[in-house]
């Protein structure tokens, strides 16, 4: 079935989800602050809209992809937001990584507004967005959680229901605890493979299968040899979960030192000014602190 969705936030992981349901044949009406990241949409055959209040006005869902959740905040309920446009009982998808304190309160604000939420963080970047294949963890209502399939299942190839709204967030943060801690593991073991001498290139294909295998093995160790820092991340927003994962931890009294220690390296990464580049650029950290300062 296709859809009408608008779509606010057309950033690196906005662009592809926005791209891949364009190309899929539903209609996308887009908002952004950034005309050249909805001029690209426009070309793949989005619909520009003059605020996201016109977008919502043109869709039956809404579809946000944002940075932080005072930007969601604005975006659905500031002047000109979506829910200006928007008509009653339009559900609103969430596919921004934030808190799940957050995101409950934004579901609580939508509901007086008459409109439903779900939270849709997702896993697998922009290349998997493209192809159709990311992985959803979703929070809401489950006919909520039910009716957004219709929208995020040209996107998507596993979609989960987790919970109530702020469950699909709190996945999220643990699937940032185990792709941070994958990503530094694996930079660490390239590095000593270097140090030692050994085909560091060879490795993923020698693991492929065994228990140290993993997708974050198979696609970052090339990587990380080649250094390769094309971007489909940013270090700066793994911190921003692996923070958000901490502060759920302290509220849960739950120990975590290896996030700590993780969420410290990509701290430093972001202090030495590679907060934009991609998770590949953990290789640097291995020059040393001097070198790296």
């Amino acid at each position: 079935m296709k859809v009408k969705v608008a779509l606010i936030g057309a950033g690196a992981m906005g662009g592809a989800i926005g791209t891949r349901l364009a190309q899929e044949g539903n209609q996308v009406t887009v908002f952004d602050l950034n005309a050249e990241k909805v001029a690209e949409l426009v070309a793949h055959g989005a619909i520009a809209a003059s605020s996201a209040a016109a977008a919502a006005a043109a869709s039956d869902y809404v579809l946000t992809s944002l940075n932080a959740p005072q930007i969601v905040d604005f975006a659905i309920f500031g002047k000109g937001g979506a829910a200006e446009g928007a008509k009653p009982g339009t559900l609103i998808i969430d596919m921004s990584s934030i808190d799940p304190e957050s995101t409950k309160d934004l579901a609580a604000k939508a509901t007086k507004k008459g409109l439903r939420w779900v939270d849709s963080p997702l896993s697998g970047g922009a290349p998997k967005a493209l192809s159709g294949e990311l992985t959803l963890m979703a929070g809401g209502e489950a006919q909520d959680v039910l009716d957004a399939h219709n929208v995020l299942k040209h996107v998507a190839s596993n979609y989960t229901h987790m919970g109530p709204v702020g469950a699909g967030q709190t996945t999220k943060l643990i699937n940032q605890v185990l792709c941070g801690l994958n990503f530094l593991a694996v930079a660490e073991a390239t590095q000593l493979a270097l140090d030692a001498g050994v085909d560091a290139a060879k490795i993923p294909i020698a693991l492929k299968g065994g228990r140290a295998d993993s997708a974050i093995l198979q696609e970052y160790m090339p990587r990380y040899v080649a250094k390769d820092y094309r971007r489909t991340g940013r270090i700066d927003n793994m911190v921003k979960d692996l923070n958000g994962a901490q502060d759920l931890a302290r509220r849960t009294n739950t120990p975590m030192p290896m996030t700590a220690i993780c969420a410290e390296v990509h701290r430093l990464l972001t202090a030495a000014g590679l907060g934009g580049e991609d998770q590949a650029v953990l290789m640097e950290f291995f020059k040393g602190p001097k070198e790296l300062l």
